[in-house]
């Protein structure tokens, strides 16, 4: 019984250890990093695709629909391939770094802000097209209007956004190399400590991703039960 509950108690000890706090801060800064750019870009780039209508826009919108659910491996073979030194991007000397890392996660999470966005956007134009053509809106005003009445939906993409960042490992290991004090997150240390049978600091990097989920996932119900309840306001 003491030997299975020695990992347990070695791993609240290890809790409060610089090393964790280094691993837990670099997967915040890179994971909230690339849903920044993801939201700066994927919101406007959703919108856009739900409002403007010209060729082909019916099948890129499958295609955003379908990148959802890019497999990370092959999302990081391909950042890998731009930015090894033969590749286009080698020259900046990207690779096996928080930088590359970043770019692998906003790949992932940029089609996931894009198509809900796009939906939320959509939903929002077949409720108020009329009153904004009514007002003369043109497409881009009404772009603005619609990503800002439905700023509380977006809320919940972007938290979707950050649940797929941070619980991505098979990317950022190809591309970061899962190097010690450099490119080392709580996703790549847990692979790496649990075939090591370190299993101490895996179980305490466990436990603060399982809490960094948790929180994602009460702050997303949260946004979603103030929608319903600003929505019951306004019948």
């Amino acid at each position: 019984m003491a030997d299975s509950t020695d990992p347990f108690v070695l791993a609240l000890n290890t809790l409060t250890s610089p090393a964790l706090a280094e691993i837990v801060g670099l997967s915040l800064g890179v994971s909230l990093t690339a849903v920044a750019v993801a939201v700066v870009v994927g919101f406007p780039l959703g919108g856009a695709l739900a409002l403007y209508r010209f060729p082909g826009r019916g099948a890129l919108t499958v295609v955003v629909n379908a990148l959802m659910g890019l497999p990370p491996v092959v999302v990081g073979l391909l950042v890998y391939l731009m930015l090894s030194r033969s590749g286009p991007l080698g020259v900046f000397g990207l690779l096996f770094t928080p930088t590359a890392m970043i770019i692998a996660q906003v790949v992932l999470v940029l089609p996931i802000t894009a198509a809900l966005s796009r939906q939320v956007v959509e939903d929002l134009w077949r409720e108020y097209e009329e009153q904004l053509r009514s007002l003369g809106c043109g497409t881009f005003d009404s772009l603005l209007l619609c990503l800002w009445d439905g700023r509380h939906a977006l809320v919940t993409a972007a938290l979707a956004g950050f649940g797929r960042a941070s619980a991505e490992v098979g990317a950022v290991m190809i591309v970061g190399g899962n190097i010690d004090h450099v490119t080392r997150t709580m996703t790549t240390a847990i692979a790496l400590e649990t075939s090591k049978g370190d299993l101490a600091l895996a179980l305490a990097l466990g436990a603060v991703l399982m809490t960094v989920s948790l929180s994602v996932n009460i702050a997303a119900a949260l946004v979603r039960r103030d929608i319903r309840h600003r929505e019951e306001a306004t019948r």
